[in-house]
């Protein structure tokens, strides 16, 4: 009897250590996970603000979606007026298109286009912009602000206005056209 408690027992600690050693195995992979998503995002968009990769990556952002993430003001110019049309978002599928987002970025442009993103998700896409841009030449600059003011441009004035007439942007859509080229001044 006493040899079967004891075995038991052993059992027990066993079962114990080997679901603490898994646990820890989970974490250090996911640090390590993280931390090659951080300097993946880094080399691929320049960011060295601990803080902006913090939070993209908290985000589950990774090198492959971040490009997604990069046509946010594009969606949000979408959402501007609270609700997205067909043309919206055949336009913010377009641009995504040109840009070569992934099909893993597709999707989460197509969630996004079905349901409003958080306000504080352009919020962090603007300190993203802002990081990734104060690197560049003023010249590459103004190209990136060209090219992203184009395509969110394009999205505003794919609806229109009304019935096809008058004042293609909305004033709403003006507003976040404005913050977007904001974004940019460094």
């Amino acid at each position: 009897m006493q040899d079967s408690i004891a075995e038991r027992g052993k059992e027990l600690e066993e079962a114990f250590f080997r679901k603490l050693n898994e646990k820890l195995l989970e974490q250090l992979k996911a640090t390590k996970e993280k931390n090659l998503n951080r300097a993946g995002i880094s080399k691929l968009t320049g960011i060295t603000s601990e803080e902006i990769l913090d939070q993209l990556v908290t985000l589950k952002w990774t090198p492959s979606t971040v490009a997604a993430f990069g046509l946010l003001p594009v969606v949000e110019v979408a959402w501007a007026d609270g609700a997205v049309d067909e043309r919206e978002k055949k336009a913010v599928l377009q641009a995504a298109h040109q840009t070569g987002v992934t099909a893993v970025g597709l999707d989460i442009i197509t969630a996004w286009l079905n349901e409003q993103p958080p306000a504080s998700l352009f919020t962090l896409w603007q300190k993203y912009q802002h990081a990734v841009t104060e690197r560049m030449s003023a010249e590459d600059r103004a190209l990136m602000k060209s090219e992203m003011l184009g395509r969110a441009r394009a999205v505003a004035e794919a609806s229109g206005g009304i019935l096809g007439m008058g004042n293609k942007v909305s004033k709403a859509e003006a507003e976040v056209l404005k913050k977007i080229e904001d974004a940019f001044s460094v």
